[in-house]
């Protein structure tokens, strides 16, 4: 068995972004959403003994210690856990924090924080390795390049609908998402063109001039959280009047998505493909 596992580590290490085995690891500290989904995924939620602040799903995560924000990480914080394995996603901060966390004596795999399929199933890959459970971690690689794959075939079979992603409402004045982003990864895998790609990267606030030129059919947001400073945020966009002259105002055509389609993790094929069918069904 422990030949097996060793040749499986050999043959998916390339695949896995060089990451170690650490199958005796029993005290996980996860960071980052779709890193912790990934985990319980594979089977080794009992191996997990606290978590970030994103990560929320599944339900019975939210059981576990909180060691903070993912982008405002204490290293004192996470090591008072004491834990014999990090696995974080690359983007957690800040990065005193993150570099006191690497000297440290405890090992940590950092996982590609990416918005595409191939991020989505190098994670996978990458994961399953460091828990010391390739085969599990390939076999749900697999099974996502097949689903991503079947995503593609179906979203070429139509027309590309014209969306815009708003992440918030700033006194009538809209942020929104440009190329490089959460929204505009999901929008590219659910066969939809995000009318600010081509414009500026990440998130910037823009002009009317420019959401009317955009000529958006949909306008795409996240669902409320529940929160009311962040949901006031999302509040009366389709109500502007430079919205109001776009082909989505028009037809009030406003589709919301769940966070977790901006996080690319374990759901994304699923979250894309039901953006997909609800982006269709907005512009007919």
């Amino acid at each position: 068995m422990t030949r097996l596992l060793l040749t499986l580590v050999a043959v998916l290490m390339p695949l896995a972004a060089a990451a170690q085995p650490y199958p005796d690891a029993q005290r996980i500290v996860s960071i980052g959403g779709p890193v912790t989904e990934l985990i319980f995924l594979l089977g080794a939620a009992d191996r997990v003994i606290a978590r970030d602040t994103t990560s929320s799903y599944p339900e019975e995560v939210n059981d576990l210690p909180d060691v903070g924000y993912m982008r405002q990480l204490s290293a004192e914080g996470v090591l008072s856990v004491g834990p014999d394995l990090i696995v974080t996603r690359d983007t957690a901060g800040p990065v005193e924090a993150m570099d006191q966390l690497r000297a440290a004596a405890i090992p940590m795999v950092e996982v590609h924080d990416g918005y595409s399929a191939d991020s989505v199933v190098a994670a996978m890959r990458t994961v399953g390795v460091a828990l010391g459970l390739p085969e599990r971690g390939e076999a749900l690689a697999r099974q996502a390049e097949a689903d991503f794959a079947a995503l593609k075939a179906k979203a070429a079979a139509g027309p590309a609908v014209r969306v815009m992603f708003v992440l918030s409402n700033q006194g009538g004045r809209l942020n929104v998402a440009g190329a490089g982003t959460g929204a505009d990864g999901i929008l590219s895998l659910s066969g939809a063109e995000n009318v600010m790609a081509a414009e500026f990267q990440g998130y910037k606030i823009v002009s009317d001039e420019a959401i009317i030129a955009a000529a958006p059919q949909v306008i795409l947001m996240m669902e409320p959280t529940g929160n009311p400073e962040t949901d006031d945020l999302r509040a009366g966009v389709m109500d502007l009047p430079a919205v109001k002259q776009t082909p989505a105002g028009a037809a009030e055509a406003l589709v919301r998505v769940p966070p977790a389609a901006l996080g690319f993790g374990p759901r994304t094929a699923a979250l894309a493909g039901a953006l997909h069918d609800t982006l269709a069904n907005a512009v007919k």
